[in-house]
């Protein structure tokens, strides 16, 4: 079997662009994969094409030794641009050996640890009465873990955000949804990398004890010692690694005991091939995945063949308004979220059908809002 083509589609689908790749082979079998850099997706789609000129008429069945040889064979190695494409390729190929030895891609894996992969949601209206109502929503439906809303002031429309404003706003009501949810839940919130040590050390003591499960990315993560220096000034669990692309950069977080929950995205970190280097590792350290999940649904699918292979996990990323609204029309086939987990499919591959003519539409370009301080100054969106 050979590799006969690479196709990338960098395209709009719902409310954002989805960067997915097939990869064909001369005995008509098939791979999809999806890239998990969001918002630089012409990037990417050049990477590919730099890879599809020598992976052409190479055999998919290699795919360890061809992930090798995406990631060496260029002097500037690594990278979240490279990798993201090696991550959509990898996925392809194993979608394309999973159908060829007609079974799923979890077999490929080491076999299946869970028959279902539970799922952790994200209330998405502001702090109030609604947050809490949702969350309450949640529960009813048997998701018990969830990511609470934060006060992101005017940050999405590229406005003001104030940490230490959004901090205490925060705190008040992350301390009424314990008060009102109860233990039962497990609460965590995610400061998507926009506030500082000394600010996330304010925040985390503004909080009684067991008021949050877990704290996602409050800092940035170039600098692990900084994350050290966090941890002692803290006990609240961290939930850390969705912008990773590598094993590399897991390393210290998890050979440090920096991070608790290793929130691998297998669309980024270099595709199964990778992540699975990581699962064995964080085990290692009993530490679980936690899996970011921000995409479409061949991200989801994949993220599900992973969570069934590894025995360290704990819930998987779901996005409720978009797994309750599944977009069968690009995406005839597809796991579809079940009460508060995703059922383990049992199909060749990873279980996913793409209308090609669906990806006909137009890239548009997208950018993520610019958000800054009352100074003057740029901030993390």
């Amino acid at each position: 079997m050979e590799i006969i083509e690479i196709k990338s589609y960098p395209v709009w689908i719902g409310s954002r662009n989805q960067l997915l790749v097939k990869v064909e082979t001369n005995e008509g079998i098939y791979g999809w994969g999806e890239s998990g850099f969001s918002g630089r997706e012409l990037a990417v789609s050049g990477v590919i094409d730099h890879y599809k000129e020598w992976l052409v008429g190479r055999d998919p069945m290699r795919r360890g030794s061809l992930w090798q040889e995406m990631y060496r064979s260029q002097y500037f190695e690594g990278g979240r641009t490279l990798t993201a494409a090696i991550s959509a390729i990898d996925l392809a190929l194993h979608d394309i050996v999973g159908k060829k030895l007609g079974v799923p891609v979890y077999e490929l894996l080491g076999g299946k640890h869970r028959d279902v992969v539970p799922v952790f949601a994200t209330t998405p209206g502001p702090y109030g009465p609604e947050m809490l109502d949702q969350a309450k929503e949640f529960m009813e439906r048997g998701i018990t873990a969830f990511r609470l809303s934060y006060d992101a002031m005017d940050i999405n429309s590229g406005g003001v955000f104030e940490p230490r404003e959004s901090i205490a706003n925060s705190a008040e009501w992350l301390i009424k949804a314990r008060e009102t949810l109860g233990n039962q839940a497990v609460l965590g919130i995610d400061y998507h990398h926009r506030l500082n040590v000394a600010e996330t050390a304010s925040f985390c003591q503004m909080l009684p004890r067991h008021t949050l499960d877990f704290l996602e990315e409050p800092i940035r993560d170039e600098t692990p010692e900084a994350y050290e220096a966090l941890r002692r000034m803290t006990d609240v669990p961290f939930a850390i690694g969705e912008e990773f692309a590598s094993k590399w950069q897991f390393l210290p977080y998890i050979e440090r005991g920096i991070t608790n929950y290793a929130r691998v995205d297998v669309c980024n970190v270099g595709g199964f091939t990778e992540a699975m280097k990581v699962a064995g590792w964080a085990e290692a350290h009993y530490i679980d995945l936690m899996p970011h999940n921000p995409l479409g649904p061949i991200c989801t699918a994949a993220s599900v063949h992973l969570g069934a292979a590894v025995p360290n996990f704990s819930w998987l990323e779901v996005n409720l308004q978009r797994a309750d609204k599944p977009e069968f029309d690009v995406f005839s086939e597809q796991i579809t979220l079940e009460g508060n987990s995703y059922p383990v499919p049992n199909r060749p591959g990873l279980g996913i059908e793409v209308d090609e003519t669906a990806l006909m539409t137009e890239f548009k370009f997208w950018e993520p809002p610019h958000p800054h301080r009352r100074d003057g100054t740029h901030t993390n969106w």
